[in-house]
């Protein structure tokens, strides 16, 4: 697979991301590690439903050592990497005790469908993936209750531990990565994908985890969500002009997500 496109997907759609984690990464450099006492700082957990408020908030830590955004951030992309491949190899295990070619093609179709709906929903032009986040938020329930003890942030490891705990927090743009991670058909390919799509996202969170409050602020301007919502809707668009065409031009190859079965 060609995982290009899919990382730069990550990148644009990290500007969701700005306000999903963007609030746990800032925390992370309102001070050094030796800044005694930490402040205690409020963080945004999830946005749920279609007024976008937030779920539950915690206090963070002051600690804006750089080992520890790097830590946060590689627990979070080891568990889209754990997600993809349970996602993948199930898939791939289905499809070689049946060839289910129909259901493989009504799943491409969905996948770029989803594109395109976290494209528009990046555009702020439809809210419907909201919802789909808060049926996510079933799981994050369950989840919920391991992230207390591991608060405040004052080590690497419990940034690592949040980190993989918080790859789990409802997210229609992981959701539809999950689906396009279901189509590579095995559980490498699945690993690999989110893997990419979670590399996409680092640099912005990374900017943000050094660079604080102000960067969030901007990524969240409507000139630059909608830019970045185009590039995702764009993806979306080409897959379903992929489909309709058969898949017969090799342009398709290299800028569409997800691999038609």
């Amino acid at each position: 697979m060609n995982l290009l496109p899919i990382l730069i997907a990550g990148l644009a759609g990290s500007v969701h991301c700005a306000g999903m984690c963007g609030g746990i990464v800032s925390a992370f450099s309102v001070g050094g590690p030796s800044a005694a006492p930490a402040r205690a700082r409020v963080i945004q957990i999830a946005r749920m439903g279609t007024g976008g408020t937030a779920a539950m908030t915690w206090a963070g830590a002051n600690t804006g050592a750089l080992g520890h955004v790097l830590a946060y951030n590689s627990g979070r992309i080891g568990s889209y990497m754990l997600a993809g491949a349970m996602v993948g190899g199930i898939a791939g295990s289905i499809a070689s005790l049946a060839q289910m070619a129909s259901a493989q093609l009504i799943a491409y179709w969905l996948a770029n469908l989803m594109l395109i709906a976290m494209g528009l929903y990046l555009m702020d032009a439809w809210r419907g993936l909201a919802r789909i986040e808060a049926l996510g938020g079933i799981l994050w329930r369950r989840v919920q209750p391991l992230v207390k003890p591991l608060v405040p942030m004052d080590t690497p490891l419990k940034a690592l531990a949040l980190g993989g705990l918080w790859g789990w927090v409802p997210c229609g743009m992981v959701y539809s990565m999950l689906l396009t991670a279901m189509l590579s058909g095995s559980t490498l390919d699945g690993a690999l994908v989110m893997g990419a799509f979670g590399l996409g996202t680092l640099p912005m969170l990374l900017a943000i985890g050094m660079a604080g409050s102000k960067l969030r602020q901007y990524l969240q301007k409507r000139s630059v969500r909608v830019a970045c919502g185009l590039l995702v809707l764009g993806f979306g668009v080409l897959g379903l002009a992929r489909a309709a065409s058969g898949g017969q031009h090799a342009l398709f190859d290299v800028l569409c997500l997800t691999v038609q079965p």
